[in-house]
């Protein structure tokens, strides 16, 4: 049976997959960009939690990452609706169907990439902050 921590960011991956881009979860970045955009789920890191004693729970604020990708002539257009979407996405259900308390996005930190021989990427990486509590900090 997987942990809470799993089933959540397997929701968030499945809800990303609904999107016209390609969602990978912990992939490298792949030679070829899809033309609707890539997105890339990073688990990211649970943090420290805060601890209630009665009855024991850990309460995380986990921090995973997309990393959301476009390449072409009109990338910053494709790049803006991308993380728009994004947005869009997680708004529409704030809590993955009841699996965490609260679902939100950070601002994007964009970067624009060379590759040679090829048009550039535009890329940035989109910090997702999970709430959700748990009775054990390993199930």
């Amino acid at each position: 049976m997987p942990t809470p921590r799993e089933t959540i960011l397997a929701a968030l991956h499945a809800r990303l997959s609904a999107m016209p881009a390609t969602a990978l979860r912990g992939e490298v970045l792949p030679e070829r960009v899809p033309a609707e955009g890539l997105l890339i789920l990073r688990d990211g890191e649970p943090g420290e939690p805060e601890i209630t004693l009665s009855p024991l729970a850990y309460h995380y604020q986990h921090r995973a990452e997309i990393e959301a990708v476009v390449q072409g002539a009109d990338r910053d257009t494709a790049f803006d609706t991308l993380t728009a979407s994004i947005g869009a996405a997680l708004a529409a259900d704030r809590t993955l169907g009841g699996l965490c308390d609260w679902v939100e996005a950070e601002a994007p930190r964009p970067v624009d990439l060379p590759v040679e021989g090829a048009a550039s990427l535009k890329a940035a990486v989109v910090p997702v902050v999970l709430h959700y509590s748990t009775a054990d900090p390993l199930a």
